[in-house]
């Protein structure tokens, strides 16, 4: 069996079972939800965060801010692409629209390791990567492996199952507990979104003063992420 019928197989018995569906439009709602406030503060030209124009999302939200009706335009495309998610015929188009979005701010963040959206936008790339699979029938036929322009729904649909995914599911909250283990853990220091959030974090580190350090060179001199983490780095080690 080749690879394009051993994935139709897969999807097909997927799209048969009304539990997976379910988690489809929960993914779609959850979605929606995250871009529509952040789109619509945008729509209405208004500044996304408080942060300090020396924290390097500050800087660069701060900059995005004043790039005319760029900053805007951003935001009209968060909330179609939310709007799209939410109506069942165009939700394959919210879906595509959505991913490169969500993606591009979820390396953003990491990037920076901006608090506000640390953890979560690494789990909306996922849940946006489980609605590109969900809709796979449709955007199959611009994969590379596929050869039949026809569909092969027919021979492949079967009676809806309700029996409960236990597998799937379990697999779902150890990715989100692993996803939230691994980003917030993945950092020797945080910046945190303030100076005093930065150095309350170093109350009780073993390495106090190079902590003060780091969030001085953030904060306050407005230094890269990298290099700030670098100088932090260096410091332990020189310790």
């Amino acid at each position: 069996m080749d690879l394009e019928k051993q994935l139709d197989k897969i999807h097909y018995k997927v799209k048969s079972n009304k539990w997976y569906r379910y988690f489809a439009v929960f993914n779609r709602i959850i979605l929606a939800a995250g871009f529509i406030p952040s789109g619509l503060t945008k729509v209405f030209d208004e500044r996304f965060t408080s942060l300090s124009v020396k924290h390097p999302m500050g800087n660069y939200l701060e900059s995005l801010y004043h790039t005319g009706y760029y900053y805007p335009f951003i935001g009209y495309v968060q909330v179609a692409a939310a709007i799209l998610l939410l109506i069942p015929r165009t939700a394959t188009l919210g879906a595509v629209l959505y991913f490169p979005i969500i993606l591009n701010i979820c390396v953003l963040s990491l990037a920076v390791g901006f608090d506000g959206s640390l953890v979560t936008s690494p789990l909306m790339v996922l849940a946006n990567l489980y609605l590109l699979c969900w809709d796979y029938d449709k955007l199959k036929f611009i994969m590379p492996f596929v050869k039949n322009n026809a569909s092969s729904n027919g021979s492949l649909q079967s009676a809806t199952s309700n029996k409960f995914p236990i597998k799937f599911f379990a697999g779902v909250a150890l990715t989100v507990a692993l996803t939230i283990l691994i980003v917030t853990n993945s950092y020797n220091k945080k910046t945190r979104n303030t100076f005093q959030d930065c150095i309350n974090d170093c109350k009780d580190a073993n390495n106090t003063e190079e902590c003060l350090n780091f969030c001085d060179c953030i904060h306050n001199q407005g230094k890269s992420f990298n290099e700030c983490a670098e100088n932090l780095r260096k410091a332990k080690l020189n310790k």
